[in-house]
């Protein structure tokens, strides 16, 4: 059987790293993009070796993109889950903070996109998985910018994909509710308490959870595509 390839962005954050580490143990070779903090993936690397090529640079620049796909001949799968937040007000907002943030959250996944879908078209198949977040769905206070970058993740899945539908390649999306990240460390025990409470499934989300949904939404018909689905244990 001819092995698989997958190209992820924001590889060594939390939800990334156990992506990474689910579709290795499935078999496939694996192009991560890591940020500055590769070395989170130095484990993997270790036990993987070859199937695991680590990538460093800035994911929001397009020529940086575009150097990361020289190499991958061949793609099966594409996961954009490069992404940062900013919590405070709209008003208190700098300029390069909403840069940044659509930057690494919004811009990169058409960067990476627009390089991965010629060698899809090659096949004409492929499947390409953008993690977002229930603030995309329904958006959050304190949270603007990012709630807005999001909500362009999802808007770009539904019409990327009736774009490359007839082409065989499925484009889908999940949004995220509550996990337990480093992106979270900044609430206070009893704020993620007053969160949980919210939640039918009283708890977070685990990062293998998210990771066990991306490698089954890898294997369904292509026929599901333009699909925001949403993991967050009834919460919205």
């Amino acid at each position: 059987m001819k092995e698989k390839t997958a190209f992820i962005t924001g590889a060594s954050g939390g939800i990334g790293k156990a992506i990474v580490e689910a579709l290795l143990e499935s078999g496939y070779r694996l192009y991560a993009c890591a940020g500055k903090h590769s070395d989170e993936l130095d484990g993997l690397k270790s036990r993987y070796q070859d199937s695991l090529h680590i990538l460093t640079g800035d994911i929001a620049d397009a020529a940086t993109v575009k150097g990361f796909f020289n190499d991958v001949t061949s793609l099966d799968l594409l996961i954009n889950c490069a992404g940062i937040s900013y919590v405070g007000l709209l008003q208190d907002m700098t300029d390069e903070d909403w840069k940044t943030t659509m930057g690494i959250n919004l811009d990169s996944v058409f960067f990476c996109c627009r390089e991965a879908i010629p060698l899809f078209l090659e096949n004409s198949c492929g499947r390409i998985i953008n993690i977002s977040s229930v603030w995309g769905n329904v958006g959050a206070s304190t949270e603007v910018a990012y709630s807005a970058s999001k909500g362009g993740m999802n808007s770009l899945t539904k019409a990327l994909a009736k774009e490359l539908a007839p082409s065989g390649i499925a484009v889908n999306a999940l949004a995220c509710g509550f996990i337990d990240t480093k992106m979270n460390f900044h609430l206070s025990d009893e704020e993620k308490q007053a969160v949980i409470d919210e939640i039918p499934a009283c708890r977070m989300c685990t990062v293998s959870e998210v990771a066990d949904a991306v490698c089954l939404l890898a294997q369904m018909p292509v026929y599901m595509t333009g699909q925001i689905i949403t993991i967050d244990g009834g919460w919205t």
